[in-house]
This record gives C-alpha cells, sequence and structure tokens, in this order.
C-alpha cells in the first residue's frame, strides 16, 4: 500500500499548485466584471491568461494521477489524501499571499491532518493484485 502514498502525495500537490497558479492569475487580470464585455470573450481570456492556463494543465496533470492511483487503491483510501490539498494551500497562501492563517484556521489544518493520518493507518485493498495463498487458507490447511 505505501507504494502508492508517492503517487497520492503528487495528486495532493499538483492539486494545490494549481490553485496557486489559478489564484495568482486571477490576481494578474484584477477584479472581474462582465459589464458591456462579451462573456464567452471574457472567459476566453480569462481561461487562456498564462498563469490561470497553467493552473488549468496542472489540475489535468493531477487528475491523470488521481486516475492512477484510483485504479490502484480504495476510492475511501485515496480520497481522502486530498483533503491535505487543503493544508498545502493554507500554508502557500499565507507564505505567498499573505493571507490569514489564525488559531481556528490552524485547529482545522490540524484535524485534517490527523484524519489524514488515521485514514492511512488503517490502509486499503490493492486493485488487481492476488490475496496471498496464505492468507486464504482455511484452518484445515487447504486453500479456496
Amino acid at each position: 500500500m505505501s507504494r502508492y502514498i508517492p503517487f497520492i502525495l503528487f495528486t495532493v500537490f499538483t492539486n494545490a499548485a494549481a490553485q496557486m497558479m489559478l489564484k495568482y492569475g486571477m490576481m494578474q487580470l484584477g477584479p472581474l466584471s462582465f459589464a458591456g464585455v462579451n462573456p464567452v470573450v471574457k472567459i476566453l481570456q480569462i481561461v487562456f491568461s498564462p498563469f490561470v492556463f497553467l493552473g488549468l494543465a496542472t489540475f489535468v496533470i493531477s487528475m491523470a494521477s488521481h486516475l492512477f492511483v484510483l485504479s490502484k487503491v480504495e476510492l475511501s483510501y485515496a480520497y481522502p489524501f486530498l483533503s491535505l490539498a487543503y493544508v498545502a494551500v493554507a500554508v502557500a497562501a499565507w507564505a505567498l499571499f499573505g493571507e490569514e492563517l489564525n488559531p481556528s484556521r490552524i485547529g482545522g489544518i490540524a484535524l485534517i491532518c490527523l484524519g489524514t493520518f488515521f485514514i492511512a493507518k488503517g490502509g486499503s485493498t490493492i486493485h488487481g493484485e492476488e490475496t496471498p495463498v496464505a492468507a486464504i487458507q482455511t484452518s484445515e490447511g487447504a486453500t479456496r
């Protein structure tokens, strides 16, 4: 199971990186206004601004990684790890954008980390791998 943790963490960190790029891209664009502008043109301007586009592309990479992980481990094991992206985003937003990390947010981050730890400790079944023969032997020693 632990051999898939690097892939899960790659998914988490690319997800968080995408959020940071999207935020920075939107900061570059300034406050949005659709007044007097064709909405389709405005959306295309947003999507194709460099950091927004890079953020969206990073999301695609993150999703590809997540799909790989889902093909290997249980959803109920893999998906809660994505909550660690909240932790990474909160810390990065504090460091890069000066966003507040107050005691309430820090407490929430601690709870997310604790919950993820318990989920990881519980383990998961790996899809596509056979169960060891020793694990499926009956009490008489015969295999099923």
